[in-house]
């Protein structure tokens, strides 16, 4: 009997389905994982933004957690919206004692502009969170709120990697995807460890209907490490199966559309 290699999602559910725990799931599923998930808050969402969100406790986060990892076990856990200093705090414990690598990516706002991250979680972020990381893959946004290190094109990128990486993740995926037009090549995202230096370039497709794509990307991430891959065989194969996604992605509501987690699976999107 085939097991396949298990994942651990620990964030926030979008009931829109597009992002969050539900895109981390898809993902997970169209990578060929088995995807499982710790909540840390419910939202009502949908196209349009977000119109409400909802932390767990603490304590039912840290129970999901142990729940998974002490009997099922996990090979990569991926973080999304951990919006109190508290959740924060408490998932950095909890990475911190993992062997199985750790794909953070530090959420900060909505595909809307919505604030989905406490001022006072970003000490946390930086302090504990950072430092649990296998990864860190932070949009622009979320680098010059970290950071304050504002990318305006590519070379800019470099000193935004840097930044992060003071912060104690092994590597970081600095995603160019907020570039200005005319910024860079593409789609352009740069890896590095600080040492190493992996630009993925992949094209800039012309669809606004990209709700889920930071929570996509580093799911597909966390899948690729659990599968075995390295990680910038990891974060190249994240590029390929998110870059598909964007351009298969598909108009809901009135409002912004998902990415297509399915796009591989020929289901006539």
């Amino acid at each position: 009997m085939h097991i396949p290699p298990r994942v651990l999602t620990v964030a926030g559910s979008d009931s829109g389905g597009g992002a969050g725990i539900q895109a981390d799931l898809k993902t997970m599923l169209a990578l060929g994982t088995h995807g499982m998930s710790v909540l840390t808050a419910v939202t009502a969402q949908n196209s349009l933004g977000v119109q409400g969100a909802w932390d767990l406790p603490a304590e039912a986060v840290r129970a999901q957690f142990r729940s998974v990892v002490d009997d099922i076990g996990v090979q990569a856990v991926k973080t999304g919206m951990l919006s109190s200093a508290e959740l924060v705090a408490t998932v950095a414990e909890l990475l911190a004692g993992l062997r199985a690598p750790a794909v953070v990516d530090p959420v900060g706002v909505s595909k809307h502009g919505d604030p989905l991250l406490a001022a006072d979680a970003l000490e946390a972020v930086r302090t504990a969170l950072l430092p649990a990381a296998t990864v860190a893959t932070p949009n622009l946004d979320e680098v010059a709120q970290l950071t304050g290190v504002r990318v305006e094109d590519e070379a800019d990128m470099r000193r935004a990697a840097a930044a992060i990486l003071d912060f104690g993740p092994r590597w970081a995926l600095i995603k160019g995807g907020h570039l200005p037009a005319g910024a860079g090549d593409g789609a352009v995202d740069l890896l590095t460890d600080g040492t190493e230096e992996h630009w993925l370039r992949a094209p800039r497709h012309d669809n606004r209907h990209t709700h889920g794509t930071g929570c996509t990307l580093a799911a597909a991430l966390a899948a690729q490490l659990a599968k075995g891959d390295t990680v910038p065989q990891a974060a190249a194969a994240a590029k390929d199966y998110v870059t598909g996604a964007i351009a298969a992605g598909f108009r809901l509501g009135a409002g912004i559309g998902p990415v297509h987690h399915g796009w591989r699976l020929g289901d006539g999107h």
